[in-house]
């Protein structure tokens, strides 16, 4: 059975998107895919969940945010919140008990999407695997890391460029992305899931060290966790055996 693409459209007025998705139909519990940062619904990993939900015969969810991939928006205009935004509309169009699977800053808007679920009382999260979790990036992993120099473009031109390992072009952090980024703050507080959370973080990785993971797993003290280091691992885990153990990891959790 093949992917079905669609769109959604989040927002009203001048502040509407449309948001690309694929579906794959399928059982429960579905799997729920939340990508990082300029990242897109059709990187490797998120193929890899699409085939292992075909083999195991599970329904698949996965979309682009706004100004990302196939999604309509500008990329200048993400936030935090315009981005849980469009996860949580996302998630509402699946049915049953779901895994939430989120790569880097789709990580932390994992974390926020069962939150504000459950602060709903919709109890339909079963699991969560986090890949490098950026949990709070905003915060800890972008201002905090700023320099001088970048604090004053913030602050004077309202952005900072920063070069990338992924791309030709910088990214570009908006005073925006940064100020948002403090209503959804989850460090200094303890988090609950009230699922299992399994935690895959590369030894190797500059973007979210694994330092940051491990504060995580401290403040997740409440339900079952587990995380596994791969000492040789970079920031993506998109290698064969990063993928394997990525499915390997949803297995046990089924």
């Amino acid at each position: 059975m093949r992917d079905r693409s669609a769109t959604l459209t989040v927002g009203h007025g001048d502040d509407a998107r449309e948001i690309a998705t694929l579906r794959r139909p399928g059982g429960t519990p579905g799997l729920f895919w939340l990508g990082g940062f300029k990242s897109d619904m059709i990187g490797s990993k998120a193929e890899a969940l699409a085939d292992f939900g075909a083999q195991k015969g599970l329904a698949v969810t996965r979309f682009d945010y706004s100004g990302h991939g196939q999604s309509g928006g500008t990329f200048l205009h993400g936030t935090i919140s315009r981005w849980l935004e469009e996860a949580l509309a996302v998630f509402d169009t699946t049915e049953g008990p779901q895994i939430v699977v989120g790569s880097s800053m789709g990580g932390w808007l994992a974390l926020l999407v069962n939150r504000a679920l459950r602060q709903r009382g919709v109890d339909r999260v079963k699991a969560m695997v986090l890949i490098a979790p950026a949990t709070d990036m905003t915060r800890d992993l972008m201002r905090e890391t700023f320099t001088d120099a970048e604090l004053l473009d913030l602050w004077e031109k309202g952005r900072v460029e920063q070069p990338s390992d992924y791309s030709d072009e910088p990214y570009v952090l908006t005073r925006a992305l940064i100020e948002d980024g403090e209503n959804h703050i989850l460090f200094g507080a303890p988090i609950r899931t009230h699922c299992p959370v399994a935690i895959l973080q590369g030894g190797n990785d500059t973007d979210v060290p694994p330092a940051h993971a491990l504060k995580l797993v401290s403040h997740l003290v409440s339900d079952p966790v587990t995380f596994t280091l791969i000492p040789d691992g970079d920031h993506r885990l998109s290698r064969d055996s990063d993928l394997d153990l990525l499915r390997q990891t949803i297995e046990r959790l089924l």
